[in-house]
C-alpha cells in the first residue's frame, strides 16, 4: 500500500474534477450514511464482533465514512472518478481537519476493503475492532463536515 498523496495531486492528475456544488445529492448521501450508521449500531448491539463477521463490519464502516466524505466534496464542488478515486476521496480527509495519521488509517481501511472485495482477504476481530473504534471516535467529526 502506497502512502496517500495530497488532494491537490489528484486534481492535477484529473482524478478529481471541479463541478457545480451538488447540495441535494450531498444531503442524500448523508441520509444514507446516517441510516447505515443506525443499522451498524443495531447490529453491534445484537451480535458480538467475531472473526466471521469482521469483513462485513469493516465494509460497513468504510461505506459510511466514504459517503460522508463524498457529501462534503460534492458541497465544495469536487467529484472523484476513475482509478484512484477512492484514494483521492480519502485524501480529502486532510481538508476536513483530520490528522495525517487518521487519514493514513482510513487509507489502510480502504486498502483492506479493496482486499475483501477483490481478493478474498479476511481480517480478524482485533482489526475490525480498531476500524469500528475509528468510526466511533470520528463519526461526529465526519457528520459535522457535511
Amino acid at each position: 500500500m502506497n502512502k496517500i498523496r495530497k488532494f491537490e495531486e489528484y486534481i492535477e492528475r484529473k482524478i478529481v474534477k471541479r463541478q457545480h456544488s451538488d447540495v441535494i445529492r450531498a444531503k442524500d448521501l448523508v441520509k444514507e450514511a446516517e441510516k447505515d450508521k443506525r443499522f451498524l449500531d443495531e447490529i453491534r448491539k445484537k451480535i458480538s464482533l467475531t472473526d466471521e463477521n469482521s469483513n462485513n463490519l469493516i465494509d460497513q464502516v468504510y461505506n459510511i465514512a466514504l459517503k460522508l466524505i463524498r457529501a462534503k466534496m460534492l458541497i465544495e464542488g469536487y467529484k472523484a472518478s476513475g482509478q484512484s478515486a477512492h484514494e483521492a476521496e480519502v485524501s480529502y480527509m486532510i481538508k476536513l481537519g483530520f490528522s495525517e495519521a487518521e487519514t493514513e488509517f482510513m487509507n489502510e481501511v480502504r486498502y483492506s476493503r479493496n482486499g475483501i472485495l477483490y481478493y478474498g482477504s479476511s481480517f480478524d476481530k482485533e482489526y475490525a475492532g480498531k476500524v469500528l473504534h475509528f468510526l466511533d471516535k470520528n463519526y461526529v467529526k465526519l457528520i459535522n463536515n457535511k
